[in-house]
């Protein structure tokens, strides 16, 4: 009996890891399976933690842009950035031609179909100009009249006023995301396609400035690549550069054999004119990719859209030249490689994220902002290798409501199903409940086992 006893109590510290998953047995009956994803953390800093306090710029940053700001002198610059704004995140992408051509053929099949039921005297040809001037006047009205922005100097400083803290806040916490989940990776290079104003050179040396040796910006706006130079320089040509090693180009590197260890792409995408332009450009950003990539959007459903678009491109599609043969997965924060369960819905919500930040100390700017923002990290390491923990992970897609001995939780599963769990101490474990209520929006969970009643399908 007490050799049964022994090796019962072996089997049980040997199962200290247990895997959880959304639907199953009570973790309450592997009392010791909670403990070990901690890794000896405090709960408000257990392994799935990835959120940032609230964001301030680089002071140097923030001194260089107030004063590129002031003698620019634009006038009604917090209106003007106010607008710009809701642009911004009021912006679609192009239509696609072919979605226009059917559109078009719909809808003349409809106006034909009408003619012949009227059954007119009116010649058909005469008949077929007045469907056709029909069918381009409704085209015009209904679709979105996409054009590139094009950046001169005033433009650009204006988009300095309106963005500049809430796109580094945003590039700043995705980054962190690889900071936190894999602290040995201390990166020698970096390219940014989109480049602008540089947030992502900051950003980036605000998490790997004493590895980083080599950033190369991409922007094919001239003014936008100035107005980052004297960001750099605190607004001073003759001043040596906050940031050194820094290089400027208009286009791409054109060797595919150059690679870099962190490529960034923060609100570019939706600058390009259409699906192919952008299926090329994320292909020609993957193979200078040799560690992540780094994909940033605005937090709506064009952003959200865009980016599930980029991950199905780079996951499934097969490039016509490989030079690096490591597949891409999903680093974050998708848990998982399926279709996103939230395009999958009939009213489809963006997955989004947000940001606490203080924006640029100006006339009508509030203490504090928030930046709501998608992003997609794709690696070419295997996900569990990324990960370093041996534990599945949930995401946490909504905030998380706190109330007196339970969490409520919004979480996307490794399975591909959205699911409402209501974490208990009781259920679930002290460790487990007391990590959900530090977690929030955005973090990561271990997948939580528990009683089928307990677990509700967002999907619903």
């Amino acid at each position: 009996m007490a050799s049964r006893a022994y090796g019962a109590c072996v089997l049980c510290q040997r199962a200290v890891v247990v895997r959880m998953t959304c639907r199953g047995m009570s973790a309450a009956a592997h009392p010791q399976s909670q403990v070990d994803f901690l890794n000896g953390a405090p709960h408000r800093k257990h392994p799935g933690v990835t959120n940032l306090k609230t964001l301030r710029l680089p002071e140097e940053l923030q001194r260089a842009a107030q004063s590129v700001i002031h003698s620019a002198e634009v006038s009604g610059l917090t209106d003007r950035a106010r607008s710009f704004t809701n642009m911004l995140w009021s912006r679609k992408r192009a239509a696609e031609d072919s979605t226009l051509r059917k559109k078009a053929m719909s809808l003349e099949k409809v106006l034909w179909e009408r003619a012949k039921e009227r059954r007119g005297d009116l010649d058909e040809q005469v008949l077929e100009a007045r469907i056709q001037k029909k069918v381009l006047s409704e085209l015009k009205r209904t679709t979105y009249r996409w054009t590139p922005i094009k950046y001169d100097e005033e433009l650009g400083v204006v988009y300095m006023a309106a963005r500049l803290a809430g796109g580094y806040a945003a590039v700043r916490r995705a980054l962190n995301e690889i900071k936190k989940r894999d602290p040995s990776f201390a990166p020698h290079s970096l390219l940014d396609f989109g480049s602008g104003l540089g947030t992502a050179v900051w950003a980036s040396h605000s998490c790997w400035g004493d590895s980083l040796k080599e950033i190369v910006c991409v922007d094919s706006s001239g003014p936008m690549n100035t107005l980052a130079e004297r960001l750099l320089k605190g607004n001073n040509e003759k001043a040596e550069p906050h940031i050194k090693q820094v290089y400027f180009r208009q286009f791409l590197p054109v060797s595919p054999k150059v690679q870099f260890d962190v490529v960034v792409g923060a609100f570019s995408l939706s600058e390009l004119s259409s699906k192919k332009e952008r299926e090329e450009t994320l292909f020609t950003l993957w193979r200078k990719t040799s560690s992540y990539l780094v994909l940033v959007e605005n937090g709506t459903k064009e952003g959200h859209q865009i980016l599930m678009e980029a991950r199905d491109i780079l996951l499934k599609k097969q490039e016509k030249t490989v030079h690096d043969t490591r597949a891409a997965s999903v680093f974050a924060p998708c848990p998982h490689e399926l279709m996103c369960p939230k395009l999958a819905r009939l009213s489809a919500l963006p997955c989004n994220f947000k940001q606490l930040y203080h924006p640029l100390p100006l006339p009508g700017h509030p203490d504090r902002q928030t930046e709501k923002f998608s992003y997609l990290i794709l690696t070419r390491s295997e996900p569990a290798e990324a990960d370093g923990e041996g534990l599945d992970w949930a995401r946490l897609i909504a905030p998380v409501l706190r109330r007196p001995r339970h969490v409520h939780c919004h979480m996307c599963c490794p399975d591909g199903q959205l699911q409402h769990v209501v974490v208990t101490a009781r259920k679930h474990s002290r460790d487990v409940y007391r990590c959900a209520r530090s977690s929030d929006w955005g973090d990561q969970l271990p997948i939580i086992q528990q009683e089928e009643a307990d677990v509700q399908s967002d999907s619903e």
